[in-house]
């Protein structure tokens, strides 16, 4: 796994994982160690992930004993044990003070992160603080149908613990439903608390416009809880799938200063450490950005960040292993990340104004796919990986339609 002096443990199998690693090995040539329950296609047959699976690798006492057991078989070694998935944070969270003195595990206790990642409680802080977030009820199971919505449809209904939520599977179970009527609404709810969900709900008034209103705002706050990198991007597309809806498909940076302050300020008033993501979308009624939620972590859509010029390993390892000080960067270089073919982005992105400047970027080099390495070019990766590019044209052609589909 290299000369280094340190040695990437990552914990889940998805696309977020393997532009984790991919940092790592373009910065420092390193190999990564990963751990998740299945392997997923981004993992499959890397040259540059050493990808185990291990039934319940994300239960706490699971990955304590895969932390444990690596650290001390690599013991002349410090040990980055980074979770790239909620549940492999939370636990990884749950487990500070049982670690071997070799590992270092970036990112926030336990009762902040279950604090942050609750979405009732992080919208009570969004508005001590003045972020703005969509108007919003709180629905908890004893209301039952006897409540009043502040708000006319159409509406978003998701479950404010996203971890509790998918432990408990459904028919039909997505990350978020939009609804016309407040008919459907108490359908959704009906079917969400009889699969054995018993933590509160979200309803929201629905903010109109497309996948190209939507940002997402990634963030760096250094051991000192500072945040020295913050790079926005602006989403021009998105999974449309019922399981993958809101997963990012096409991203192009931007900067927008006022934003990106409030949230920096929220994260260091709050002793944040480590990656956050958070997910905004454009309200053109009013002209603000609203967010709808925080990711304790980098989001499965990292490599944006890498691809516009500032490797995300670095900044882990220049404040965790060689504790030095890290300048401020707002990321400003415009650069364009996209995880489907080139054909599916032109014929999903709206034309005006976006397809000339991807072409451009295209044109330049600015242009990444964080699945596409070089480095990990063999032939059964490259098998796995055209399979998973192809497959978005079925997945657009039946989810996204050739009309504009709004959600959230």
């Amino acid at each position: 796994m290299g000369g280094h002096g340190f040695i990437p443990l990552l914990f889940a199998s998805d696309i977020n994982v393997y532009s984790v690693a991919r940092a790592f090995y373009e910065q420092y040539g390193l190999r990564a160690k990963a751990f998740g329950k299945a392997l997923s296609g981004p993992c499959a047959h890397s040259r540059i992930v050493d990808y185990e699976s291990v039934r319940d690798a994300d239960r706490r006492d699971v990955l304590l004993a895969l932390v444990n057991d690596f650290a001390r078989a690599h013991s002349d070694r410090k040990i980055l044990a980074i979770g790239c998935g909620d549940a492999y944070v939370r636990s990884i969270s749950a487990n500070r003070g049982a670690y071997e003195k070799n590992v270092i595990a970036p990112g926030i206790d336990l009762a902040l992160f279950d604090t942050l990642t609750h979405k009732e409680r992080f919208y009570e802080l969004c508005r001590k603080s003045g972020v703005d977030y969509p108007d919003s009820f709180v629905h908890r199971a004893d209301m039952g149908r006897e409540y009043a919505l502040p708000f006319d449809g159409p509406f978003i209904v998701k479950p404010s613990n996203g971890v509790a939520y998918w432990e408990h599977p459904f028919a039909g179970q997505n990350k978020v439903f939009k609804v016309a009527t407040r008919e459907e609404v108490d359908g959704v709810l009906a079917r969400i608390y009889a699969s054995g969900y018993a933590d509160s709900n979200i309803i929201q008034n629905f903010i109109p416009g497309d996948d190209s209103f939507m940002r997402v705002v990634t963030d760096y706050s250094d051991r000192n809880g500072r945040v020295r990198l913050s790079c926005m991007g602006h989403v021009l597309l998105e999974e449309h799938t019922p399981h993958g809806i809101g997963n990012h498909a096409v991203i192009l940076t931007e900067r927008n200063e006022t934003v990106q302050a409030q949230l920096a300020k929220l994260l260091e008033n709050l002793g944040y450490t480590g990656f956050s993501n958070f997910d905004l979308k454009y309200d053109r009624r009013d002209g603000k950005f609203k967010v709808f939620e925080l990711n304790a972590r980098q989001g499965r859509s990292n490599y944006y960040v890498t691809g516009a010029g500032e490797n995300i390993a670095r900044y882990l390892v220049e404040d965790l292993i060689f504790e030095r000080d890290l300048q401020p960067k707002f990321v400003t270089a415009r650069s364009l990340w996209m995880v489907v073919p080139k054909r599916v982005a032109f014929s999903f992105v709206p034309r005006t104004p976006y397809h000339a400047e991807m072409k451009r970027l295209m044109r330049e080099g600015r242009c990444v796919n964080p699945l596409l390495c070089a480095a990990d070019g063999g032939l059964r990766r490259r098998l796995v990986v055209g399979k998973n590019l192809l497959s978005h044209f079925f997945k657009f052609r039946k989810y996204y339609g050739k009309k504009s589909h709004e959600k959230r």
